[in-house]
């Protein structure tokens, strides 16, 4: 199955050579959880995109350091590409920035966060359940880093999952567009020198108490499963 990697950002050049970039998380993470699907990389952050998204059998939008609420004309493109992957009936994942960006491309809303950063390993309970979501769970954990959150879905949107932090942690749009707050992609190394990069903004003590959740187990082999499932139905 052939997927269209929507890369939205890169991994900081001091840390690309430990880490890779964001391709290479979400090829490593689908390579070992759901092999099936295979990405054709386009950075939309360059104003990559592909010629013909019907090729595809659906889209995964990444993270990005920059917010959905910048005036930036790359950020503009991406917006209205996502609409029109909408209207078209197209499949789309995104994550984090990709799941803010589907409130703000379909009129719903995105703000910064009143609750703080959502950084390190946290919950999120299951409100309601979708066939694609198998294996079943009533919670999943996985590592966050974000400031924005969406504040309003947009219409004919359902909330699947979400916590106190982040009571829209897992939406869906009609049965093709299905947003994802939370990072499966990422790992606890790279999250703890993400965090130790931001450690100005986040704050040294929020900073210390994410970096206890590193511990924590993680439900990415769940999530990565649930995703290929939604671009099967």
């Amino acid at each position: 199955m052939k997927i269209g990697l929507l890369q939205c950002d890169h991994v900081m050049p001091e840390n690309r050579a430990e880490f890779g970039d964001y391709s290479d998380f979400f090829g490593n993470l689908f390579h070992k959880y759901a092999p099936e699907i295979v990405f054709d990389i386009f950075d939309v952050h360059k104003d990559g995109y592909p010629e013909n998204p019907d090729q595809y059998s659906g889209f995964i939008g990444t993270g990005s350091s920059c917010s959905v609420r910048e005036d930036a004309p790359w950020i503009k493109q991406f917006k209205r590409f996502v609409r029109d992957l909408y209207h078209n009936g197209n499949k789309f994942i995104g994550i984090c920035f990709g799941h803010q960006m589907i409130a703000e491309a379909l009129g719903g809303k995105c703000e910064k966060s009143d609750r703080d950063w959502g950084v390190g390993v946290k919950k999120v309970n299951i409100y309601q359940k979708k066939e694609w979501m198998n294996p079943e769970q009533d919670s999943y954990r996985l590592i966050v880093s974000h400031q924005d959150q969406i504040s309003k879905p947009p219409e004919n949107s359902e909330v699947l999952g979400g916590n106190e932090h982040c009571p829209l942690s897992m939406i869906t749009v009609g049965s093709h567009f299905l947003g994802i707050q939370a990072h499966p992609e990422f790992t606890p190394p790279y999250s703890r020198r993400l965090m130790q990069s931001r450690i100005d903004r986040i704050g040294k003590k929020t900073v210390q108490e994410a970096e206890k959740t590193l511990q924590d187990r993680t439900d990415e082999a769940v999530v990565t499963q649930w995703m290929a499932n939604f671009f099967r139905v």
